[in-house]
């Protein structure tokens, strides 16, 4: 799986689009209660950009606190 963060002219990291793939990974995810630390750093993305995809999708994640 190739690199999807590009970095900017100033540093900062480009939006990444949510793929199909990438709503099947976290769907997967929340199902085997993924801690949202976990399911960042192997999606590389930020904990807040997980928490609020699967906010706009209503499924749970953060089983565990």
């Amino acid at each position: 799986m190739a690199m999807k963060k590009k970095t900017a002219a100033n540093g900062r990291r480009k939006r990444v689009a949510w793929t199909k793939e990438d709503v099947r990974d976290l769907k997967m995810h929340s199902k085997s209660k993924t801690p949202v630390a976990q399911i960042a750093k192997t999606m590389k993305r930020t904990e807040g950009a997980i928490r609020q995809k699967a906010l706009a999708l209503d499924i749970s994640i953060g089983h565990r606190r």
